[in-house]
């Protein structure tokens, strides 16, 4: 029976309401759930080909591959080790956050806050604009700029002032006078990842609700007390994900990293000493190995330890960020 609606004494037909779980909704939940698997699967093979294409350098050297320095490619006399790889790239890693993190937010402070609406649209583009830059181009820029710039300027001042401190006086001083290392290299990855983070900030920070920002200003709060204790903890969760992003990006930058940390595989003794990372390494050995070769083994190996270190970044964050929101 068909339902009526009666209108000033009319009685008109109802309108006729499309029923759930048609062929259309059916495809596209179907085309949906799909694309969603298919990351998954995409996912999983590369975990599944990096593991199994490691598999017989662990063979051959067990877990000491992990923890050992050695790197020697010479045929009869094979040893390999990720220790200094990963170290370097760990490093590299959290010092570019270090340096990226405050200049970010200073610039979304800046572009949120203080900056007269003409100028904020070009100095957002500008900063978005750093993205688009190939990252080798950053590197031939870090080799020829960056590069003697901290050999002349950062380097000896740092080497001449704070060597000689206790305990931490070691950090800055170095032998090496080419000036690839990682101290440079930490510089490229903190400018390669200061737009996606300086972006992120922005964008959350234009999302707080402005009442909550009117009433802190009509309480007396200052700018930063407003930005402390208004807008940081309402966008805490978008601004470490911003964070997370840049340092997935340092994580497994390779060519930027390439030109600039020397690639020397040791352990550094500073900040100014050369040294190598998971993805500089694959970069410039996988041409010359062998296929089925244990050097291949190797490089394998250290590609599917690159992506246990992000997953375990990734899963750390999150972790912290659940235990800040049940706080």
């Amino acid at each position: 029976m068909q339902n009526t609606v009666a209108t000033a004494g009319m009685t008109v037909p109802a309108p006729r309401r499309r029923s759930a779980g048609g062929l259309g909704d059916f495809i596209f939940a179907q085309l949906c759930r799909g694309a969603g698997l298919l990351v998954l699967l995409i996912l999983g093979a590369i975990i599944v080909t990096l593991f199994i294409g490691g598999l017989p350098v662990f063979r051959e050297f067990g877990l000491s591959f992990l923890w050992s320095t050695a790197w020697n490619p010479v045929e009869g006399r094979e040893e390999y080790g990720a220790l200094v790889a990963v170290f370097g790239t760990v490093t590299t890693s959290i010092l570019a956050i270090l340096f990226a993190v405050p200049l970010a937010f200073g610039v979304a402070f800046f572009l949120t806050e203080l900056a007269p609406p003409w100028l904020r649209q070009p100095v957002g583009t500008a900063i978005e604009l750093l993205a688009a830059v190939p990252s080798i181009i950053y590197g031939m820029w870090g080799l020829f700029v960056l590069v003697p710039f901290v050999q002349l300027h950062i380097q000896l001042a740092f080497g001449e002032t704070l060597g000689a401190l206790p305990l931490i006086g070691r950090l800055f001083e170095s032998s090496n006078f080419a000036g690839t290392s990682i101290f440079s290299a930490s510089l490229v990855l903190a400018i390669m990842i200061l737009p996606f983070i300086a972006a992120t900030m922005r964008d959350v920070f234009l999302q707080v609700p402005p009442v909550y920002k009117e009433s802190a200003y009509g309480l007396g709060a200052t700018r930063w007390e407003v930005m402390r204790n208004v807008v940081l903890p309402y966008t805490r969760i978008s601004v470490v994900g911003g964070i997370m992003l840049g340092l997935g990006r340092a994580l497994g930058e390779t060519m930027a990293v390439t030109f600039v940390i020397g690639n020397a595989n040791r352990m550094p003794g500073s900040l100014f000493d050369p040294t190598t990372t998971i993805a500089s390494v694959v970069a410039l050995e996988f041409p010359e190995s062998l296929m089925g070769s244990l050097k291949q083994s190797a490089l394998l190996a250290l590609g599917f330890l690159l992506f246990a270190i992000s997953f375990l970044v990734l899963a750390a964050s999150r972790w912290l960020l659940r235990s800040r929101l049940k706080a």
